[in-house]
């Protein structure tokens, strides 16, 4: 799902920051739930229905959002380091 070990990595300092991997983390504030917190957390359910329980399901969407929008996880967690943020 991921693909290679480096890119794992990537992706996983990212939801060390993110939620320390609580697949139930929310943000208070924004609202931001799951292991990427992803706004709204309902956008996950583009990768499965079982989107509020499911790492699987929560790890799918989050790689295909990292790889869309910044083209790997590894150009993520630059961006994450830059910002605080990704």
């Amino acid at each position: 799902m991921i693909g290679d070990s480096a890119e794992f990595q990537c992706f996983s300092k990212i939801v060390d920051h993110e939620s320390d991997w609580n697949i139930h983390a929310t943000n208070t504030s924004s609202g931001a739930y799951g292991l990427v917190q992803a706004l709204p957390g309902s956008k996950m359910a583009s990768a499965g229905d079982d989107w509020k329980t499911n790492a699987a399901t929560q790890i799918e969407w989050g790689v295909n959002y990292m790889k869309d929008r910044y083209g790997s996880t590894c150009d993520a967690w630059t961006f994450w380091q830059s910002n605080g943020w990704y």
